[in-house]
C-alpha cells in the first residue's frame, strides 16, 4: 500500500508524529528519533529522509547510505545502554514510509525472547529522563 506524502507523518511531522516520538538528529540520509513509548530502553527509530515505500526503491548508493544510518544508530544505542540484544523492524503495513525501528533487548526485562511490541503502550518518561536518553545517544554518534 503506497501512501501519499502529503498524508504521511514522517513527511508532514503532524501531531501523530509528535505524539509518538521525539527527534533526536539528522543523520547523513535520514532522521533520527526517539520512541516515546521506552519500554525498550532506549527505542529509536531512523526514518529515511524521501518519502520511499522500501529499499528496493533506493539505489544502492541510497540504500548503503540509509543503511550506515541504521548501523550508526544501533551502534550508539549499544554504547550508550549496553543492551544484551537489538532487534530491528522494518513494518510498513499501514504506514509506508521507509524507517526501520531500532529496538534494544535486555535479559530479563520487557519483551525479552519475543517479537518486540510496537507500542505496549506502559512506559513514558519525564521530559528530564527522555533529555537524559537522547543526550546518551547524542554522546554515542
Amino acid at each position: 500500500m503506497k501512501t501519499n506524502p502529503a498524508e504521511c507523518l514522517y513527511c508532514t511531522k503532524n501531531q501523530t508524529q509528535q505524539d509518538l516520538m521525539i527527534k533526536i538528529c539528522d543523520l547523513s540520509v535520514s532522521e533520527l528519533f526517539l520512541f516515546k513509548e521506552q519500554s525498550y530502553h532506549g527505542r529509536t527509530l531512523v526514518a529515511y529522509k524521501g518519502h520511499v515505500d522500501g529499499l528496493f526503491e533506493l539505489s544502492d548508493e541510497e540504500r548503503n547510505a540509509f543503511m550506515a544510518d541504521v548501523a550508526k544508530a544501533a551502534a550508539a544505542m549499544d554504547k550508550a545502554f549496553h543492551p544484551d540484544k537489538i532487534n530491528f523492524g522494518a513494518y510498513s503495513d499501514t504506514l509506508s514510509h521507509l524507517h526501520f525501528h531500532i529496538v534494544p533487548k535486555y535479559q530479563g526485562a520487557f519483551g525479552w525472547g519475543g517479537v518486540f511490541e510496537m507500542n505496549p503502550k506502559q512506559k513514558y518518561l519525564s521530559d528530564a529522563e527522555y533529555t537524559q536518553v537522547i543526550d546518551a545517544i547524542k554522546a554515542a554518534l
